[in-house]
């Protein structure tokens, strides 16, 4: 009976890619309209005033403004809070 089994040795090398997901803009920090807050999969983190989300479940600033995380009625909220001028 063989030792080992027959064919290639190669039984590695089926990693995926990094999908880079998580917070891009923490809060307190100064975003455009456009910028993206997070990416995520699913809504681990719901859009609050000024965010929208994206096809990709992704968060997105609507407004220029400070970004605040906040949590209400046990859900996590990213919202954009725009600057008085």
């Amino acid at each position: 009976m063989g030792r080992s089994k027959g064919g290639s040795g190669a039984k590695n090398g089926r990693q995926s890619n990094p999908k880079y997901l998580g917070v891009k803009a923490y809060g307190g920090e100064f975003v455009t309209a456009g910028s993206i807050i997070v990416k995520q999969r699913g809504t681990k983190i719901f859009p609050g005033d000024n965010v929208k989300r994206a096809g990709d479940d992704s968060l997105f600033a609507t407004a220029d403004g400070n970004v605040k995380f906040h949590e209400r009625m046990n859900r996590k909220y990213a919202s954009v809070v725009p600057v008085q001028a």
